[in-house]
Parts: structure tokens; sequence; C-alpha cells
């Protein structure tokens, strides 16, 4: 059988609200910047400032040994 197709727009996991965002008594979250390399090797790094994880992970995009480079809040 088919599948009907809905009009409503797939639901994302990022569409939802996080639930790191309902605690009042944190002062501050933390990002989690991974690189992935060509050769295979992993490299992680955490912030406090989102806008500065996002700068370095666009800086490590930028460099011809970096596979993918990406940011995920862990707390």
């Amino acid at each position: 059988m088919a599948k009907k197709a809905s009009k409503l727009p797939r639901k994302s996991v990022r569409d939802e609200k996080s639930e790191f965002g309902k605690d009042r008594r944190r002062r501050h979250h933390h990002y989690l910047v991974t690189v992935n390399y060509a050769d295979g090797d992993n490299f992680g790094r955490v912030y406090t400032d989102k806008d500065k994880a996002t700068r370095f992970a666009e800086r490590q995009r930028r460099s011809p040994v970096v596979k993918s480079a990406r940011v995920s809040q862990v707390s």
C-alpha cells in the first residue's frame, strides 16, 4: 500500500525546543565542535559561546584536510 502524503511539512528533530532551555538556574550552555579529518582522526572542543563555536567550525571547514565540522549543544 502506498502511504498517503500529508499537506503538513515534516517535523524535524531540530524543530523542537531543546530540553536545555528550560533550566532557569543555568548560566550558560556548552557547545561541542566535532571535527572529522580525511585521514579518520577526530577532534572535539567545547565552547560556552555559540558564536565562537560556529566561527571555529567555519574556519575548520575551510581547511582541505577537514571532512566535516559540526556544532552540537551538549548542555
